[in-house]
């Protein structure tokens, strides 16, 4: 008798458990799922605010700019010079002042970045172009740029910055992600 009542609150308990780490699971979808419809309410309050400054934003110095951001990003200014561009996947290579850092800005985000390494490339593809969005190590540093954390004209003065610094029109760039090497 006392083991079949050991068996059955061992049951119960394995059962509430269950019970207990299923509604944590539900609880913590419904907390990604409302941050992640503040920050779209956020954005989208954002770019109504601004409809009246769209039509002044003009960028003079887009390297200047590009180092503003990264300076308000990462918490000391990187002295952002000479530049290399990349194609297919987009990207920009800064050096930092000291050269002691590598700053690579792109659109792509760590996840589609790690879709594209396990794509099959062909060998050859491999050796004619050797863009650095390729070869990220899981451990680089990664910073996500928004409206958010840059300014409510950040969406619009980045495509103007971009066409500048790379040649290449993007119509819709609301993000822009930095890959720090050191």
């Amino acid at each position: 008798m006392e083991i079949i009542l050991a068996i059955v609150v061992a049951s119960a308990v394995i059962f509430f458990g269950a019970l207990i780490s299923m509604g944590n699971e539900r609880q913590r979808k419904a907390i990604d799922n409302l941050q992640e419809q503040i920050t779209l309410w956020a954005v989208q309050d954002l770019r109504i605010k601004r409809e009246r400054l769209a039509n002044e934003v003009k960028v003079a110095d887009p390297l200047g700019w590009l180092n503003g951001i990264t300076t308000k990003t990462i918490g000391y200014d990187p002295c952002l010079h000479s530049f290399e561009t990349f194609r297919n996947p987009e990207a920009l290579v800064c050096a930092s002042g000291d050269r002691t850092s590598k700053f690579v800005f792109t659109s792509l985000s760590p996840n589609e970045i790690r879709r594209m390494k396990r794509q099959k490339q062909s060998r050859l593809s491999q050796y004619t172009e050797q863009n650095p969005l390729l070869s990220l190590s899981r451990n680089v540093k990664a910073f996500k740029l928004s409206i958010l954390n840059n300014g409510i004209l950040f969406d619009l003065e980045l495509p103007l910055a971009w066409k500048s610094l790379t040649g290449i029109d993007t119509y819709q760039m609301d993000y822009l992600w930095i890959y720090i090497f050191e």
